[in-house]
């Protein structure tokens, strides 16, 4: 059986350098997304958004493979879009004023009926809060930035800011600051982790 991994056959877009800052042309994708807010250290509402993210991710990639497709894939990593009402919040990092959607991209051929049909098993059988609040989107970014950093994200300063700095010598920012997780955080050192940093351009 065929193993599909989309972070290889999408290289440009999830196995960026350290080195430098890109541009890419992102493409509308399909993510099972769930918004909040608040600090993502301390709030159960993002420990309980990542946990649903991830069981239904994961019962949708299983059924996928035992169905009649037959096809195996690789469970793509979290990625999360954040921002303040009020971005001096933000950027001061003031955490409990910061406002999320947490997200995991899904195969296009890992149809909706799929995903409803993992979600109500995930409920049926494990019965997690942070079920209720998923949904299923169609997400476009377009023109964007990304660069990648290695290490916490209390260290990101620094690529932010190259970041923008390259954008803003271009075009100008739009949307949201987008992170994409690469690294298990809970079993990786912190030294280690892997996030690529991305913004959309005007």
């Amino acid at each position: 059986m065929q193993k599909i991994d989309l972070k290889k056959e999408l290289k440009h877009l999830y196995q960026p350098s350290t080195k430098e800052v890109v541009q890419v042309e992102v493409p509308t994708f399909q993510y099972l997304m769930v918004d909040g807010e608040g600090n993502p250290n301390t709030s159960q509402a993002y420990a309980q958004a990542v946990e649903a993210l991830f069981s239904v991710s994961y019962t949708a990639k299983f059924m996928v493979k035992k169905g009649a497709q037959g096809m195996d894939y690789a469970v793509m990593p979290l990625e999360g879009l954040w921002w303040a009402d009020d971005m001096s919040a933000f950027v001061a990092n003031d955490k409990s004023q910061w406002k999320w959607t947490m997200m995991i991209m899904q195969p296009h051929f890992v149809a909706k009926a799929v995903i409803e049909t993992a979600i109500s098993e995930v409920k049926r059988k494990k019965g997690l809060p942070g079920v209720d609040k998923l949904r299923l989107e169609n997400f476009s970014e377009g023109r964007c930035a990304q660069v990648l950093h290695i290490g916490p994200f209390s260290e990101e300063g620094p690529a932010i800011e190259r970041l923008h700095g390259f954008i803003d010598a271009r075009t100008g920012r739009s949307g949201k600051h987008h992170e994409i997780y690469l690294s298990d955080i809970r079993r990786a050192d912190p030294a280690k982790w892997k996030t690529i940093i991305r913004h959309p351009m005007k």
